[in-house]
């Protein structure tokens, strides 16, 4: 189907999946459904033929990232819709209990589901470490445009945070 041989596979699989899994693993702060997603980016990578040699590393970076990502909205509705069920619910809800949830990683990543794909993606690739050059191919963007990138998303984050959970005054 994919075209590719086992050893390359394998070449791919022992070069890239640990950094891919951890990538992951920071937005889905869940391991084993990072490595999951992990994989599911290498089966995704093995079925697009378009994506062989110098473009593999930075077409299974993007994919990884967008799964993250997806997968970070789909656990924010489903915790959106879980708090509803809990406030209809019989048993009450104490403010504590709500309060609770508002755990600074639960913000980050909340935030971060609600920036662009490009925006996210560029923040969790940095703070996984890849340099400018490696963010430009992984993502397809200018490399000279990378640094005003990160920084423009950098202050969307910052925004988006303030304007959902500072109080003020």
């Amino acid at each position: 189907m994919g075209g590719l041989t086992d050893t390359e596979i394998d070449e791919a699989f022992r070069q890239h999946y640990g950094r891919i899994a951890r990538v992951i693993a920071r937005v889905v702060r869940d391991q084993s459904r990072a490595e999951e997603l992990a994989v599911d980016a290498f089966l995704t990578w093995w079925r697009k033929t378009g994506a062989r040699g110098d473009a593999a590393p930075k077409w299974m970076y993007r994919v990884a990232v967008r799964l993250a990502i997806d997968e970070l909205r789909r656990d924010a509705r489903r915790a959106r819709h879980e708090r509803l069920v809990r406030a209809f619910s019989v048993r009450s809800t104490t403010p504590e209990d709500l309060h609770a949830a508002g755990e600074e990683q639960r913000r980050v990543r909340t935030v971060l589901s609600s920036l662009s794909r490009r925006d996210a993606a560029l923040l969790l690739l940095r703070s996984e470490g890849l340099a400018y050059q490696e963010l430009a191919a992984a993502l397809g963007l200018n490399p000279a445009s990378v640094g005003t990138l990160i920084s423009r998303a950098q202050r969307a984050f910052r925004t988006e945070y303030v304007r959902r959970y500072d109080a003020g005054p």
